[in-house]
């Protein structure tokens, strides 16, 4: 009977994988009667629902935080005896000192802990993001300098936590970059909860501080107030306050290199904040090593029309950048530099509108498969990159509302509507271009790589036995020579030496010959469609470039024309660009990165 029980039991799975290569007469192993295999299941299930409690949990932390400093900024905008500028000064000063205490217990203890880190993600923490995080912090910094020199010459008329804060903003920053160049990358593998805890209060204390610099304009009210103190005592009158700064070309420096260097600032807590993100996804996640991972190399080979068209963009948008800086920064600006200023983006935006569109047509036309792998960095780029498009897209809606209402008939007003109505459009197609580039299978050149492999191999394989042969063969000759006849190879030797240089400058013009055959060549062999793919791809990034560095450094219409400001006013209006600028920059920086991924996978 038990006989019978035993063979009337179903095999499990694994006995079933392996019948069909095991022998016959060996004995199987039923896997399902252990107990390991049967909580195997359970195991990694309560893994999981840890995981997600811990991200829960650290999410609600994160949440609670941001509400308390909203209240505080809130409270400070709409009533300014009760919760001043200095207490949420101090509010943010305590952030950022928790912060600074777990990233130093990070450094020092969680990452140097046995297996802590077993797994980096490759995707995470580019060295285009990294090096922005190095770049903008430097900026911040810079700023933080200019302030802490401003409020130390009108310290008359300034408190100490004018002077602190910034001085723990730069201890914050210095910190952060160092541990975001280092650890962007890692897969913690221990203290998991206590980790996502502090990377979650290290985004809410950088969202804090990007809300902050949103909302803040006393230092820009109290620098145009400063003007017209300066104003007013060149004209003889007396002054309505005693604040005024004794060196007016000290604080000229002062102001105007944080009013420069403002939107760096911004930028630099949003860069941040996506990089710690993917760390957050990242805690506790394991990579199988089996996946290999083709690190992508950029090359220039195959492009030819993008690069030409894109320098010309960008010589010629530098140019107008530098006249737009010359005019618009004197006390009376130039209507006509604003005309010139929207005229570049409106014949520049449709290209890049046109471009985008013929990208997308034949990324549908090809027929690579999309890539469904699981990737914390790709999805976290494709809301960034929907995310930051709000900032130029919500400006453009406010000034057609506000050109609209006013005076649309006039030629700047029309230019400036026809700018923001084309703004819209171009981040619409180029999200489109970049999203499905991103989500398309790099391009199969494997199998060339192992076919020149196993030919390279071979070819070396058949060089190798008469090399050997040679070589004993020398071997045997020298050992065999008398000591007279060693001087006769030496001036031998010698001579050969002789020609090898002389021929090595004919070499050196045969190796120029190859590499330009081998790009003419490489160039030939592309298809139409990777070719006008890398053509699109590199035109867009040098035609984001320029439009990320006329913001960037001070090319700020919105702000200048003052149409929108008269409209909304100085402290809406004020808000909504300082909302919306930066993430315009940040649009930009990271369409870049995006374009080059879709570049390099074409």
């Amino acid at each position: 009977m038990s006989g019978n029980k035993v063979s009337r039991q179903k095999p499990c799975h694994h006995c079933k994988s392996r019948s069909a290569s095991a022998p016959p007469g060996t004995s199987m192993i039923h896997y399902e009667k252990f107990w390991l295999y049967r909580h195997c299941s359970s195991v990694q299930q309560r893994d999981r629902q840890a995981q997600k409690a811990g991200q829960l949990f650290s999410g609600l932390l994160a949440m609670n935080v941001v509400f308390l400093g909203s209240a505080f900024l809130s409270s400070m905008i709409f009533n300014h005896v009760a919760i001043t500028l200095a207490d949420v000064w101090i509010l943010l000063s305590i952030l950022k000192v928790l912060c600074l205490f777990w990233i130093t217990y990070y450094l020092l203890g969680t990452s140097r802990q046995p297996h802590a880190v077993l797994y980096r993600d490759s995707h995470a923490g580019p060295v285009w993001i990294r090096g922005s995080v190095l770049l903008f912090g430097s900026f911040s910094i810079l700023l933080n300098v200019f302030q802490i020199g401003y409020s130390t010459i009108l310290i008359q008329c300034k408190s100490r936590v004018e002077i602190v804060f910034p001085s723990i903003e730069i201890l914050f920053i210095c910190t952060q970059a160092f541990f975001l160049w280092h650890h962007s990358k890692d897969c913690i593998q221990v203290q998991h909860n206590f980790t996502r805890c502090g990377l979650m209060l290290t985004i809410a204390t950088n969202l804090l501080l990007w809300l902050l610099a949103v909302t803040n304009d006393t230092i820009h009210m109290e620098i145009e107030s400063q003007l017209r103190e300066v104003e007013r005592r060149f004209a003889g009158k007396a002054p309505t306050t005693s604040c005024i700064c004794p060196n007016t070309t000290i604080c000229k420096v002062f102001q105007k290199g944080y009013i420069l260097l403002y939107p760096f600032n911004t930028e630099y807590c949003l860069v941040c904040c996506s990089v710690l993100y993917v760390m957050w996804k990242n805690v506790g996640r394991r990579i199988s090593h089996h996946v290999p991972h083709i690190k992508p190399q950029f090359k220039l080979h195959g492009v030819v029309l993008g690069p030409l068209l894109g320098t010309m963009t960008v010589i010629i948008g530098i140019c107008v950048f530098m006249m737009y800086q010359i005019q618009a920064t004197g006390s009376a600006p130039n209507r006509q530099v604003f005309v010139m200023y929207y005229s570049y983006y409106i014949v520049l935006l449709p290209l890049m509108s046109v471009v985008a569109v013929i990208g997308t047509i034949i990324h549908a036309l090809e027929k690579k498969e999309l890539d469904t792998l699981k990737n914390p960095t790709r999805s976290l780029d494709v809301i960034l990159l929907m995310g930051a498009a709000l900032g130029q897209i919500g400006m453009s809606y406010f000034s057609i509302v506000a050109i609209v209402a006013t005076d649309p008939r006039d030629l700047l007003n029309s230019l400036i509507l026809s700018y923001s109505i084309l703004l819209i459009f171009q981040n619409i197609t180029q999200n489109v271009f970049i999203i499905d580039g991103l989500h398309r299978q790099p391009f199969a050149a494997a199998t060339e790589a192992r076919h020149t492999g196993h030919a390279g191999q071979h070819a070396a394989a058949s060089e190798l036995p008469g090399e050997e042969e040679t070589t004993t063969s020398s071997k045997e000759e020298h050992t065999q020579m008398s000591p007279d006849k060693e001087g006769e190879m030496k001036e031998e030797q010698n001579h050969e030496a002789y020609v090898q240089r002389q021929v090595s400058m004919l070499e050196l013009g045969q190796e120029i010959r190859k590499a330009s055959l081998s790009y003419i060549h490489s160039y030939s062999h592309l298809s139409w469609k990777r070719k006008a793919l890398k053509e699109i791809s590199f035109f867009l990034v040098l035609c984001n470039i320029i439009l990320w560095v006329m913001p960037t450094f001070g090319a700020h219409p919105v702000f200048e024309n003052g149409l929108e400001k008269s409209f909304y006013g100085y402290s809406t209006w004020f808000a909504i660009v300082n909302f919306g600028l930066p993430l315009g920059v940040f649009y930009r920086m990271h369409s870049i990165g995006g374009l080059l991924e879709v570049y390099i996978t074409a």
